[in-house]
């Protein structure tokens, strides 16, 4: 991966950090096919992000607490926008 990936990555952690999204959206917005920018391949497999399954609502993508940590070394932890469990501390 090259560092032209990195902004890209902690974009689509910032978007799930500020509250989970349906697998479904998250597809349609940063699922590609081009092999020179895998940003949710690349994302899932360092554990930023995770695919979890909702009761009733289908799966969703949340943040993971690596992928929280990544944020904040980046000073890029949003707000969230539902109720979650507490963040880390910066």
């Amino acid at each position: 991966m090259t560092e032209t990936h990195e902004p890209l990555i902690l974009d689509l952690v910032a978007w799930v950090a500020e509250r989970p999204r349906p697998y479904a959206e998250v597809m349609d917005a940063w699922r590609t096919s081009c092999p020179r920018l895998p940003v949710w391949e690349d994302a899932v497999d360092r554990g930023l992000v995770r695919r979890i399954a909702r009761h009733g609502s289908g799966p969703v993508v949340e943040a993971t607490a690596a992928g929280l940590a990544k944020l904040c070394a980046a000073g890029r932890l949003p707000r969230p926008t539902v109720s979650r469990p507490p963040r880390p501390a910066c």
